[in-house]
């Protein structure tokens, strides 16, 4: 039985997978639940619903106009909540912590660096004049490189436990934050203003070609994402369980940690950093669909993500009327859950 078809459906947590012996009563176990369906179907006619409401509220005659802009906009928002939900739901697999996320790597931190550095050596002009394929491509570069030469330094010789990779991407990101503090501390307030704007994420103005791009990277990572789910179920026993049930781990988590990378160097250079949405959107699919299979939770994450960002936007949009941004909205409330999460673990 190889990695890929290996399954914990009908399993404890902590459990082997049943024997090959008993492979009836596997098949039928793994046929989803009438609830997990009646989760997925809801949480689906949430996410059309929200679609509606985003597209439809508050056009008055002006179709033509309203229509192209606001699909764009849902089409940027489920593209990120999607790379999002992903990348965080494998990395929480992977390390085996729910309060986890992979901006703890570093990547947030070294955006905000990148794009500080910018603005104070080129000019808050030249910045925001900058062709936009510039900017996707070369922030999408660096996150990757940066990612790339953390994971193949960390995993390359197998010494290093993927704890210690944590460890290391939190002092990356402690460093790159500082050296970013430094350069706004003498860097000239009207920049510093400019360069506030291009931190909060935005969902506007974007360009058709670079989001189409973005949407096509990560239709294909959360293609490779489900691709493997089934290996995800297994690595979610543990490393030697694992590696005891034929998983090349090593080799394993290194293709996902660089599909990881991918998803949220995408999400990030696209529209900037939203530190908590993978928090909230993850631990909120754990609960809807209270199952370990890959499948479902990946699923449910995505249809959660485009639900929270696109019903957000909406009435970030006509309620507040843009007094405040859905980044700050997202971390401010994913904050409050975080919390929540370390005091139940602590009680726990």
């Amino acid at each position: 039985m190889s990695p890929h078809e290996l399954t914990l459906e009908g399993t404890e947590a902590g459990k082997a997978p049943t024997r090959p012996g008993r492979s009836v009563g596997l098949v039928r176990r793994a046929l989803p639940s009438t609830r997990t369906a009646r989760v997925i179907a809801s949480l689906s006619v949430l996410v059309v619903a929200s679609l509606t409401v985003f597209l439809t509220w508050g056009v008055d005659g002006h179709w033509d106009y309203a229509l192209p802009r606001r699909a764009e906009q849902a089409i940027a928002l489920i593209v990120v909540g999607a790379a999002i939900a992903v990348s965080t739901v494998v990395f929480q697999t992977l390390t085996h912590n729910r309060i986890l996320t992979p901006s703890i790597m570093g990547f947030d931190a070294l955006y905000t660096l990148f794009a500080t550095t910018l603005v104070f050596f080129l000019g808050a002009n030249s910045v925001e004049t900058m062709d936009p394929w510039i900017m996707f491509s070369s922030t999408t570069v660096l996150l990757l490189a940066g990612a790339t030469t953390l994971y193949r330094w960390m995993i390359g010789d197998g010494s290093r436990g993927l704890y210690t990779l944590v460890l290391m991407g939190v002092i990356a990101g402690t460093l790159f934050g500082s050296i970013q503090s430094f350069m706004v501390r003498i860097m000239d307030p009207n920049e510093y203003d400019s360069l506030l704007d291009q931190l909060l994420p935005s969902f506007g103005a974007l360009e058709t070609d670079v989001l189409a791009l973005a949407a096509v990277v990560m239709i294909a990572g959360v293609a490779v994402a489900f691709r493997f789910a089934r290996t995800l179920d297994v690595l979610g026993l543990g490393r030697e369980r694992a590696i005891t049930l034929g998983v090349d781990y090593r080799r394993a988590v290194t293709w996902l940690l660089m599909l990881v990378a991918v998803l949220v160097a995408v999400a990030t250079a696209l529209v900037g950093p939203v530190t908590f949405l993978g928090l909230l959107v993850a631990n909120l699919a754990y609960q809807v669909t209270r199952m370990h299979r890959h499948v479902i939770t990946l699923t449910a994450s995505i249809l959660v993500a485009a639900v929270a960002l696109v019903l957000g936007q909406a009435l970030l949009q006509h309620v507040l009327h843009f007094n405040a941004t859905l980044g700050s909205i997202i971390n401010l409330v994913g904050g409050v859950y975080f919390i929540v999460l370390i005091l139940k673990e602590s009680r726990a």
